[in-house]
């Protein structure tokens, strides 16, 4: 044997080693379009870490939910990275259930996070998941049909005048409705919005202790408005629809305004998915004239479970993908729009992104107007902008918005359902010790 063919022989072996003693890391992530985009990206992960192979699990945001909460509560370890929200992040650190991120690399600059991010997946000053992407919620509307209509949207719109709006614009004749709004059951689909919504119109979930407020008068009007609002002039099958029905159904021209998440206005301003990108405007989330613009503030952030065997390895993916440098690979691809937002202070500051992105300025704002310590008008014993920080709400959450989606789909009244979720919300804060 000659020295070319064992010098051979030895680095055959060893690339046949090392393919052995790779790591696979399992992702659980949702469908939303960011998300998509990044398993698109990740052979440059890949060159980056040739010892770390990824496998994906991409489910529909509730499915996600739900097989997730099932995998770390009962420490399945199924998942070495999991998409989770600001909501579940500081409630499962404290239960021991996530991995303190202290591997992220020198060069992460965490300090660039937004505070407001920052502070949601932060436990006693240490960092528990990593931002992919934050956002508020704001409008989404058509400039072409409100100049069609002779409106002109308020710098600080109130319910009141949407609602005028919405009706004004729709065009059942030609396939628009006035609003899209969310309608599918869920604590993070439909009940995102109806709970930033009763915010706004002064409501609360829980009273100073604990007690329900679904038998008040805002929770009343607010639904009341909403389903009524969506009878004129949403799109039917309204009660099925989530996030990405609706993106779709306003990236098809089918929708005249659409309040959702900010992060979607990078998608209804792409010209290569959506056919109105040079006609959409954005505003600040409504208020009934009392300044809540709702106080919706989420991030869809990247954590790793306690159960996980490879945090390491873990935690070089998430230090990846949720780096300033895959923010630039991001624009180097798609363009600097479409980069992931609301997770660094640097990118508000970058000219190119304000140049690329119209929707930047707005979608910040929205969530400068944010405070999740202060949800409602009225004092709350709890946090969260369209959540409750507790852990109860994740189900209660979910029995509500089956409720709330029925009366959409006309299946029930609004003092049905009112009716029932106090019911329901009195005797789970009851079980749970809240109420004594």
């Amino acid at each position: 044997m000659n020295l070319r063919t064992l010098l051979l022989g030895v680095s055959s072996a060893a690339l046949l080693c090392g393919f052995a003693n790779a790591e696979t890391l399992t992702i659980a992530t949702v469908n939303n379009g960011d998300m998509i985009r990044m398993q698109g990206l990740t052979d440059d992960f890949a060159a980056k870490n040739p010892d770390i192979q990824l496998e994906w699990v991409t489910l529909e945001e509730n499915v996600l939910r739900e097989r997730v909460t099932t995998d770390i509560a009962t420490k399945g370890g199924q998942y070495d990275i999991v998409t989770i929200g600001n909501y579940e992040v500081p409630i499962w650190a404290k239960q021991g259930w996530l991995v303190a991120l202290d591997g992220l690399g020198d060069d992460y600059d965490v300090d660039d996070l937004l505070p407001a991010i920052r502070g949601g997946l932060s436990v006693d000053g240490k960092l528990y998941a990593a931002p992919f992407y934050g956002e508020s919620a704001m409008i989404m509307y058509r400039k072409d049909l409100f100049e069609k209509a002779g409106l002109t949207m308020p710098d600080s719109p109130t319910w009141e005048f949407i609602g005028e709006a919405a009706r004004k614009i729709t065009d059942r004749s030609s396939d628009i409705s006035g609003m899209c709004l969310r309608g599918k059951a869920g604590w993070g689909e439909n009940m995102a919005f109806l709970t930033a919504l009763n915010n706004s119109f002064g409501g609360r979930w829980f009273d100073e202790k604990w007690q329900p407020q679904f038998d008040q008068p805002e929770w009343k009007t607010s639904l009341q408005f909403y389903v009524d609002l969506m009878k004129d002039a949403g799109p039917q099958g309204a009660s099925s629809n989530g996030f990405n029905e609706n993106l779709t159904l306003f990236q098809q021209g089918k929708c005249g305004m659409w309040i959702d998440a900010t992060v979607a206005a990078s998608f209804v301003s792409n010209p290569k998915d959506s056919t109105v990108a040079d006609k959409v405007g954005y505003a600040i989330f409504p208020d009934t004239g009392n300044g809540n613009h709702g106080h919706w503030l989420w991030s869809w952030n990247l954590a790793v479970p306690a159960s996980s065997t490879k945090a390491e390895a873990a935690q070089k993916f998430i230090a990846w993908a949720t780096s300033k440098g895959y923010t630039e690979l991001v624009a180097s691809k798609e363009g600097w729009a479409n980069v992931p937002p609301g997770t660094r202070t640097s990118l508000y500051k970058n000219a190119d992104y304000e140049k690329a992105a119209p929707f930047a300025a707005p979608t910040l704002a929205a969530m400068d107007a944010a405070d999740i310590t202060k949800p409602s008008v009225k004092p709350v014993p709890y946090t969260g902008g369209q959540f409750v920080a507790i852990p109860e709400f994740q189900g209660l959450g979910t029995t509500v918005g089956q409720l709330f989606s029925a009366v959409l789909a006309g299946q029930s009244s609004v003092d049905d359902a009112l009716a029932q979720a106090q019911t329901a919300a009195v005797r789970e804060m009851t079980r749970a010790g809240y109420i004594k």
